[in-house]
């Protein structure tokens, strides 16, 4: 699997991801996960992305592949209390929260720690950041980034105290393409990417159940894309293929508690980049189409 140079951190990070969102939500099983982030790393996988929040996916993680820890990057996020009987995005909450997670994930640090979508005013009062790099002076964490959008993420990019930023982009939600990336990219940042393939919103043809992909689906209702009307497969590659031929854009991650689909994923990169035709026709469709109202999710 292709891999690219992640900023300025020395990490090569495959372009296909792993997030941990659906395992701890839908409580899988050690042995699915097991067997799906086994097969996963086998094939070349070397990213890895949980949060404290995603119920139990740090342990998981932890309890299935850590003896294999020399073989990804590992990167979590904090700010929600998640069981500490302290405030969300409290200081001390957050050095309690850092080792929690080292202890689920039975590992003595992680690559990176995000905070986890905390506002532009919680940045700029500064204690959240400076828990993130105490922690990286501790040796808990490698590098420090910030995950979430819009003003927040340009803000948090236009500091200089990031390494790294985790961000929404896809073909449903493409304002960090113009707001933060160009910005990420000239202070060398990594660069990893949320939701890349817009949870697959169109699949069904019909309006999700859950009312987290009701806005993506919304907007592509009226940018209504021509390569959506072809098979599940080819347009989840289309649309995974464009997130990653994104300029500045490292990794892309995919959660998913099937034992399968990240290789079948995999496979559908095996083309690469889209073409600059098809590219900029994606573009073109949602300059046309985007309302100013369409910032990033996060």
């Amino acid at each position: 699997m292709e891999k690219r140079r992640y900023g300025n951190t020395g990490m090569d990070v495959s372009v296909l991801g792993f997030g941990g969102a659906e395992i701890g939500f839908l409580n899988a099983s050690e042995e699915v996960v097991d067997r799906l982030l086994g097969s996963a790393l086998d094939a070349g996988l070397n990213v890895i992305d949980t949060a404290e929040c995603y119920k139990i996916s740090e342990e998981l993680i932890g309890k299935t592949i850590s003896h294999r820890r020399d073989e990804y990057y590992l990167f979590t996020k904090c700010g929600h209390a998640s069981g500490f009987e302290l405030p969300d995005w409290d200081p001390k909450m957050l050095e309690l929260s850092i080792d929690r997670s080292l202890k689920r994930l039975n590992s003595e640090y992680v690559d990176v720690i995000h905070l986890h979508s905390c506002s532009e005013e919680m940045l700029r009062r500064g204690e959240v950041i400076e828990v993130l790099q105490r922690a990286k002076e501790q040796g808990k964490t490698r590098f420090i980034g910030y995950s979430g959008d819009h003003k927040a993420a340009l803000y948090a990019v236009q500091s200089g105290l990031f390494d790294s930023l985790e961000t929404s982009i896809n073909i449903a939600d493409q304002e960090a393409i113009d707001l933060t990336i160009p910005e990420a990219i000239r202070r060398n940042m990594g660069v990893v990417v949320k939701r890349p393939i817009a949870n697959a919103a169109w699949k069904s043809g019909q309006k999700p159940e859950s009312a987290y992909h009701h806005i993506y689906w919304d907007r592509l209702q009226q940018l209504n894309y021509d390569f959506l009307q072809a098979g599940v497969s080819e347009s989840v590659g289309e649309a995974l293929r464009f997130t990653l031929s994104v300029p500045g854009v490292h990794t892309a991650i995919v959660g998913t508690a099937n034992p399968n689909r990240w290789l079948e994923n995999a496979k559908l990169l095996e083309q690469g980049n889209l073409s600059t035709e098809s590219f900029e026709a994606i573009r073109s469709k949602w300059r046309e189409t985007a309302g100013q109202d369409w910032i990033g999710q996060g």
